[in-house]
């Protein structure tokens, strides 16, 4: 059964920083490109941040240099890294595995003035 599980969100300071984790099951993410999306209050999904097989990353422009996608296929987890938080950061984060057509529950991350 495949299943992606994100964790690490919370409440967060204007200008501080949250890692959020997505462990993969029934799957191995070594041989897929990994994905993060958000979805802000009101708001559609929008992509955030992918991470390739071979380990290269894009950004959405609005997290460019201050978010980072990681990935440990040991570990079969995905990784976001965010620094510099925003208001405009406020969302449910989902990890995404697209070939497999897997969404993870997703997580909420609040950004507080």
């Amino acid at each position: 059964q495949v299943q992606l599980v994100e964790s690490g969100g919370g409440l967060v300071q204007l200008g501080g920083s949250l890692g959020l984790s997505c462990v993969a099951s029934g799957f191995a993410i070594r041989g897929y490109n990994m994905r993060w999306y958000r979805q802000p209050p009101g708001k559609e999904r929008e992509l955030v941040a992918t991470i390739s097989v071979g380990g290269s990353t894009d950004y959405v422009e609005s997290v460019k240099d201050r978010f980072t996608i990681s990935r440990d296929n040991d570990k079969n987890t995905l990784y976001l890294q965010m620094s510099s938080l925003k208001s405009e950061d406020t969302a449910v984060y989902y990890c995404n595995a697209p070939r497999r057509g897997a969404w993870g529950q997703g997580t909420q991350v609040t950004v507080s003035s």
